[in-house]
């Protein structure tokens, strides 16, 4: 698993080491992002096994396949904030699309080596984002055939990615999946992002800063649950197929920010009075993205996935969670964080 010390991955890992009987070796760079704490649950079971190492170098992904053995390729890892892709877009090309393409390379030798019934069994899993679809209006949908229009450095380097993995599968017939998710939020998520960066600001009596009105819209998805959905699809997912999954929660920011809020004045009340007077207006980001929602009938309907967790379950748990781990968020923020930039997503 590729990424799987960031904030998904690491829920992937976690899972995949409490609930089934996979060995899993995960392979990070450990950029700001990725965090070796979000792994301390697991970190000692003999089915786990961690490299620090680039996407990019060839010859360590070559080791890596080769020692390790893999029958299943989760690729996570990726540049993935929009507010830094847009003041430092060239980690954005490096890690999201040219890393992408010499994992594609090393997977392929690997496949290719494998002996029958095991190179049927083969999957590379490519997980992306609902950005890659672009902006919606009021109204629709993103599905699995919603025509690409990225917006942002990010999501364009998210969407090459995707064509690179669709182009492996239809020219070499690597077996390949792909998965685009809407926001996920939940425990270990890095501090810069909108939902725990309101948390820990609202902890700190510090300004919420939201972009613009706040009027724009996320579908908001619990990350166990994402996990859950990814896990089902790299068992029983079909080779060469996409999978749209989504929360069913559209919120708009600034309706994220003021539940936040709630939940903060219930469980940790401010003497200085509620956290609503917190909540400052900035100036938007360039090239904000309307609204998301995605469509996620397909996931359902073939694999029988659907979140369990209502933003309103989700977020209290998420709260709850980063008000119990301040010790783990308090160490991002004194060693690496330092809250240059905003997180929407």
């Amino acid at each position: 698993m590729t990424g799987g010390a960031g904030f998904i991955g690491s829920a992937v890992v976690r899972k995949l080491i409490a609930e089934t009987a996979h060995s899993v070796c995960v392979v990070d760079k450990l950029t700001y992002a990725g965090n070796m704490a979000s792994l301390a649950p697991v970190a000692n079971d003999e089915r786990f096994r961690f490299e620090r190492a680039d996407i990019g170098d060839g010859e360590r992904m070559r080791a890596i396949f080769a020692s390790f053995d893999p029958d299943i390729v989760m690729h996570l890892a990726a540049e993935s904030h929009v507010d830094r892709s847009i003041d430092r877009p060239a980690a954005f090309i490096d890690t999201n699309i040219v890393g992408s393409f010499v994992l594609l390379q090393e997977a392929l030798r690997h496949w290719r080596g494998l002996e029958a019934g095991r190179r049927e069994r083969f999957r590379f899993h490519h997980i992306s984002t609902d950005e890659v679809f672009g902006s919606l209006g009021a109204e629709g949908l993103f599905r699995e055939d919603t025509a690409y229009q990225p917006t942002s450095p990010y999501s364009a380097s998210k969407a090459a990615s995707d064509h690179l993995v669709r182009a492996w599968h239809h020219t070499y017939a690597l077996p390949v999946l792909v998965t685009n998710c809407s926001n996920n939020y939940g425990p270990y998520h890095f501090p810069e992002k909108l939902i725990p960066l309101m948390i820990i600001n609202g902890v700190e009596g510090k300004p919420l800063p939201v972009y613009g009105n706040g009027a724009n819209v996320r579908d908001w998805l619990y990350v166990d649950d994402h996990a859950d959905a990814l896990l089902l699809v790299a068992e029983r997912g079909r080779p060469g197929e996409t999978y749209a999954i989504g929360g069913h929660n559209e919120m708009a920011n600034i309706d994220v920010v003021r539940t936040i809020c709630a939940l903060l004045d219930e469980l940790r009340p401010d003497a200085a009075g509620p956290h609503e007077r917190l909540i400052s207006y900035v100036t938007d980001r360039p090239g904000h993205d309307a609204r998301y929602a995605i469509d996620a009938a397909k996931i359902g309907r073939e694999l029988g996935w659907a979140p369990k967790q209502s933003f309103a379950s989700g977020l209290r748990r998420t709260v709850e969670w980063y008000l119990a781990n301040a010790g783990w968020w308090g160490d991002i923020r004194s060693g690496v964080y330092r809250g240059e930039r905003l997180g929407t997503g």
